[in-house]
């Protein structure tokens, strides 16, 4: 079974929601401009992701899936709300969307200026959701998971976000092919990148990691008959 730590360190590396998923790629590639406004968009996702999935984890346990409202009343144990979890999802995840861009509009305009239209596109972002579906998807035994989960999920999209804003304010003194330059290049970047992270599936996790069998007497006479031989 995987741990808590193991769920946190494979939603940074091996199961990025931008190089093992491809999710949020329109922010990723319009606000990777410079590291200062991804930076800003980077830390507002892992706030986001942070708040929702945990929330989207009761919801979904609670109330929504079939049998959730028996801590309630042992007669509404048959009621299935699962049909209404896009719904409730994406709800959560409006609602704290405005709540992050009031909060960066009043503490931090000059940032609020240079994200523009991208920052109440938070909501609509397909890692937000992805988030909540995977979890959902995933079936976590504990909050305590689901919370590992949308941590290591932003802190892996902030920092694809930083690193390709960091290289692409690099690339702008390189000398660029013509019909690269732009997001030609950056695409590249980013499939390069993508096959970096992918080297972090080969880490054995606790569940991945096989059993060792204790030795026996049976074993351990075998292995001398072995040995005579």
């Amino acid at each position: 079974m995987e741990s808590t730590l193991d769920i946190f360190i494979k939603a940074i590396f091996s199961e990025n929601m931008i190089f093992a998923y491809f999710l949020g790629m329109c922010s990723y590639l319009a606000v990777s401009k410079t590291v200062k406004t991804a930076v800003g968009l980077g830390a507002a996702v892992i706030f986001v992701l942070l708040v929702t999935v945990p929330v989207n984890y009761l919801l979904e346990n609670y109330l929504l899936k079939d049998g959730a409202l028996a801590w309630i009343n042992e007669d509404w144990a048959e009621i299935d709300l699962s049909f209404l979890s896009f719904i409730m999802f994406i709800a959560v995840v409006a609602s704290i969307v405005q709540l992050v861009e009031m909060l960066v509009e009043k503490f931090a305009p000059a940032l609020y200026g240079a994200l523009g239209i991208f920052l109440p596109l938070i909501a609509v972002n397909c890692s937000i959701l992805g988030g909540a579906l995977f979890m959902q998807d995933r079936q976590y035994s504990t909050i305590l998971d689901a919370t590992a989960f949308s941590l290591g999920s932003g802190i892996g999209w902030f920092i694809a976000i930083v690193a390709i804003a960091a290289i692409r304010e690099k690339i702008r003194y390189s000398n660029v092919p013509a019909p690269l330059r732009g997001l030609g290049i950056t695409f590249i970047i980013t499939g390069l990148m993508g096959i970096a992270f992918m080297s972090f599936s080969g880490i054995k996790y606790g569940k991945d990691k096989p059993e060792k069998t204790p030795p026996t007497a049976l074993t351990g006479a075998a292995d001398t008959n072995t040995l005579n031989d």
